[in-house]
């Protein structure tokens, strides 16, 4: 079946486009589209053309699993040049979103429609890449460089209303109407006798202020630190505003050409199909069906069961919060109330749709208020006498079907499912604070959970857009158990030299937002800790016991001002001089290098420990945990990715190198065999 067709109305050839999933523009469907536009062109009966998608969006854009394969004519480049240079206008409408190859296309038209609710945008900086098909050049000369450097620099799209208030779309026409309309305009623009052509323009650039390209990367520095695509971005603009078109062109196609072949776009490439893969559970029959859910429990209206509970609200499920006290009840929901607040005062959402959301919140003091919901997850303090003590609750009141669910971060949820009459109903999903905005859901897999339960919490983590990975039953199960030996190594360091400034800053250079001491003080290092019990035998005690206790009392590890700015603190510093002398640990400087190799290759070594025993399924799991949960820099793959990269033999040599620092940890055996073949964790 041909995936883009063609259709006369009269002196008008409908070119229709129908390559579901997202109409991607393969290899087949340029060919096909350039077929039409040859068509269009060969035809005296024909006067206009109007380009249209099936579906529901008009395309995803380029097919970038062809970005390692040879490239088949005609290149979308090529395509492009040959909508804009026909004789005839050529109207886009635009069904949906159009991102990457999408947008350009529809820059490569002489005119373009779109329904409200598309998106249009260049997203590719994402995936370390930049426009290659004449986006950073067509772009700026449609709507000015200040419009055109945040679309291709930051890769987010725009609206179909605020793409028609710079110019990028010429009108917005209701989705019934958007066919008709766009064969009508057509018509109507075939009567002029000049059609604009984007590449030709230059009215948009002429008087370009040259220090707008410097005033954004200042205002965008930390945002962009460290990745190499945005930079080729900015500069591929400004060429815009200096160079001939067919110069700049060129130019694009070159630094395109030099970030494809690079390691970072290698890397956002693999996280991209990794949290895609990561969706899938290896071992599952393909009739399993998810269970319905419609209505969901949420025990705890504190700041996780909160935050749980808004992506419920906020994806239209019905959702019950069971708290205590009925001042800890008014509280969270006056929480949840205040953060649907501020995101419509940003513009995300309408006060329409906060309504609605809070529409679906029912709240109670009584379990038995349960008992007709179809999922319950609790989110009380992290000890397992309170987990148990809950779930034989829960086993008593809910429904025989419904799903229960723990929002544990360490704990064995086998031993929680083991209190239930029911273990094949109980999962773990583990939500990251603030749950309300933190993509990453680890789905816990019991050894007794059922396939449909699995199933059910995977199709309920894609529902409320989170990026789920299943991870099987162990302390801190994928992401957590690898963040404590890398703050073992933190702590470590701390008695034999390093100060919290010096390790945080080797993280933070290599792209992390924080680093162990800066997430402490972040969390609290109140967080567990015991007044009554402490004995000031560590330091985070002594900490704790002189009213350190994180940002939220302006002091922890860090000294913090009236704007949480840090500074490191000599008192805190003195406190840990004070341990290592204790401690017997001979005190010496310790490299930044050495301090990089020791927070992260113990962590690839837990990795590939976690795969051994079939915690993870498959290495990009564990690297979609980390991009997307602890502020692993995306644009190095996540920590198997990386360690890929720069060579499993360099990692084993450095741990090999450090093992006298590892405490009881031993080194993978997979580890070892991979580096041993030359292999990767990815191969």
């Amino acid at each position: 079946m041909s995936k883009v067709t063609t259709r006369r109305e009269g002196d008008v050839l409908v070119v229709s486009l129908d390559n579901p999933p997202v109409n991607a523009f393969s290899a087949e469907v340029r060919q096909q589209m350039a077929a039409a536009i040859e068509e269009a062109g060969e035809s005296d009966e024909i006067r206009a053309v109007v380009i249209r998608a099936e579906g529901r969006m008009f395309s995803g854009g380029a097919d970038i699993t062809e970005f390692n394969s040879a490239p088949v004519d005609p290149s979308l480049p090529d395509l492009i040049d040959s909508i804009e240079t026909l004789a005839k206008p050529v109207v886009i409408a635009l069904n949906g979103t159009a991102l990457g190859g999408g947008c350009e296309i529809a820059l490569g038209c002489h005119y373009r429609i779109a329904v409200p609710s598309a998106k249009i945008g260049l997203p590719e900086v994402k995936i370390g890449i930049l426009p290659g098909a004449g986006g950073t050049q067509r772009l700026p000369r449609v709507v000015g460089v200040e419009q055109a450097l945040p679309i291709i620099v930051t890769g987010n799209p725009i609206s179909a209303k605020k793409a028609e208030s710079i110019g990028l779309v010429d009108r917005v026409v209701e989705p019934e109407k958007l066919r008709e309309e766009a064969i009508a305009f057509a018509r109507e623009v075939a009567e002029r006798d000049e059609h604009p052509v984007s590449s030709r323009r230059t009215d948009k650039i002429s008087d370009t202020d040259p220090d707008v390209f410097d005033d954004f990367r200042e205002k965008h520095a930390r945002r962009l630190r460290g990745q190499e695509a945005p930079e080729k971005c900015i500069q591929a603009v400004k060429l815009a505003t200096e160079l001939p078109y067919e110069e700049g062109i060129a130019k694009e196609r070159e630094f395109f050409i030099e970030l494809v072949s690079g390691t970072q776009s290698k890397a956002l490439r693999h996280v991209f199909f990794a949290e895609r893969q990561a969706g899938k559970i290896d071992g599952l029959a393909k009739d399993v069906r998810p269970l319905p859910v419609r209505k969901v429990g949420i025990i705890g209206a504190g700041t996780m069961g909160g935050g749980i509970a808004m992506n419920f609200l906020s994806a239209g499920y019905d959702v019950t919060i069971v708290e205590r006290k009925q001042d800890a009840l008014d509280r969270g929901v006056g929480i949840i109330r205040k953060n649907y607040d501020a995101t419509a005062r940003k513009g995300r959402m309408t006060t329409e749709q906060v309504d609605a959301a809070m529409g679906h919140l029912t709240t109670s003091l009584d379990y038995r208020d349960f008992a007709d919901c179809d999922l319950v997850i609790e989110a009380v303090f992290e000890l397992m006498e309170i987990k148990k003590e809950v779930f034989g609750r829960l086993d008593e009141i809910c429904k025989p079907d419904a799903i229960m669910a723990s929002n544990t971060s360490y704990l064995d949820v086998n031993e929680i499912a083991a209190c239930t009459s029911r273990p094949e109903n109980v999962l773990g999903l583990h939500f990251f604070s603030p749950a309300n905005i933190m993509r990453l859901l680890e789905v816990v897999r019991g050894d007794k959970t059922s396939p449909q339960v699995l199933v059910t919490a995977m199709d309920l983590a894609k529902k409320i857009g989170k990026v789920a990975v299943v991870s099987g039953v162990c302390h801190g199960f994928i992401g957590n158990r690898m963040l404590a030996v890398r703050q073992e190594q933190a702590n470590a360091m701390l008695m034999e030299g390093a100060l919290p400034d010096q390790i945080d800053r080797v993280l933070l250079e290599f792209g992390f937002p924080m680093g162990p001491f800066q997430m402490a003080d972040l969390a609290g290092l109140d967080l567990g800790w015991k007044e009554d019990e402490s004995d000031s035998s560590t330091i985070r005690d002594v900490l704790c016991e002189r009213g350190r206790r994180g940002q939220k009392t302006g002091k922890g590890f860090y000294d913090y001002d009236e704007n949480r700015r840090r500074a490191p603190s000599e008192e805190v510093n003195e406190v840990i001089r004070d341990f290592a002398s204790r401690s017997g640990k001979e005190q010496r400087d310790i490299s930044e290098e050495e301090i990089r190799e020791r927070l992260l290759y113990p962590m690839v070594n837990e990795g590939a420990l976690i795969l051994e025993e079939g915690i993870a399924q498959r290495a990009g799991d564990i690297d979609t945990v980390w991009v997307n949960g602890y502020g692993w820099p995306p644009y190095t793959g996540g920590p198997m990715f990386w360690a890929d990269t720069i060579g499993l033999d360099r990692i084993l040599a450095g741990l090999e190198r450090y093992e006298g620092t590892m405490e009881d940890r031993e080194i993978s055996t997979l580890l070892r065999e991979k580096a041993a073949k030359g292999e990767g964790f990815n191969d």
